[in-house]
């Protein structure tokens, strides 16, 4: 693990690090157990990466927890991920408090049981003075659903004047987004194998670098964390430019 560590550059670690949490189903299946099985682990990987994203100094950390699609997923299994979320969300708090993290939700959270906003909103209170690490959880998320959104609130704001739609350009788009609080992602990880965006950040994610494991998510560790920053870190972001004009600008890595 120290060696992993040594290998990484503080100075160009990704301000935003987004992770589509994949894998717990399958991960349990291959055990021979419910999918619940597998959800449960994967709250340890959830703790083990939010601790090596802080130890490491990363900014902002997005987790896809639940998206607008897994409610159509068994009844049993939608339930069952809503008391763990309820139970984790008050059980991690402390730990937040404690290492100066922020909670932050993005996604369309009124779907969401009465007791599951209610527990995320305790937590959301407790933990908004915090200044460190900014640790977003994207619940009942989709990205279509978000851009659909924002294009309703600009049209509101249109017909009550107080947008001229001449004037309207990518950063009044952005303002109208979840995500407008936080940088875009520069590093995107999906664990098990598959090579999917998902309905996740597809405005955001358009400049992010892509890493794709085979890990399943609840073997996910700081280790594959690190080996994920390492690989981004040995990748050249040219922006639409070239690597010459790069190498001019002194901005290439």
């Amino acid at each position: 693990m120290q060696e992993l560590i040594e290998k990484i550059d503080k100075s160009r670690l990704p301000k935003h690090v987004a992770i589509i949490m994949d894998g717990n189903g399958r991960w349990a299946k291959e055990k021979g157990q419910d999918r619940l099985y597998g959800h449960f682990h994967g709250v340890e990987s959830v703790r083990n990466i939010v601790e090596g994203a802080v130890e490491l100094g990363l900014e902002y950390l997005t987790l896809y927890a639940f998206s607008t699609e897994n409610w159509d997923r068994p009844a049993h299994e939608v339930s069952g991920l809503m008391e763990l979320l309820v139970e984790n969300m008050k059980k991690e708090a402390p730990v937040l408090k404690k290492n100066n993290i922020r909670l932050r939700v993005i996604g369309d959270t009124e779907m969401l049981p009465e007791h599951a906003r209610n527990g995320l909103a305790e937590v959301l209170a407790e933990t908004k003075d915090n200044n460190g690490m900014n640790l977003i959880m994207a619940l009942s998320y989709s990205s279509r659903w978000e851009l659909v959104n924002a294009v309703k609130k600009i049209g509101i704001d249109v017909a009550a004047g107080k947008i001229n739609p001449e004037t309207i350009n990518n950063e009044t788009l952005e303002a109208y987004l979840s995500t407008s609080d936080f940088p875009d992602p520069e590093l995107m990880i999906r664990t098990s194998g598959e090579f999917r965006i998902s309905n996740f950040l597809l405005y955001q994610l358009a400049y992010a670098e892509l890493y794709f494991t085979d890990v399943r998510w609840p073997d996910f560790r700081k280790k594959n964390l690190y080996e994920a920053i390492i690989d981004f870190q040995g990748r050249e972001r040219r922006f639409g430019k070239t690597s010459d004009q790069l190498l001019h600008t002194g901005v290439s890595h």
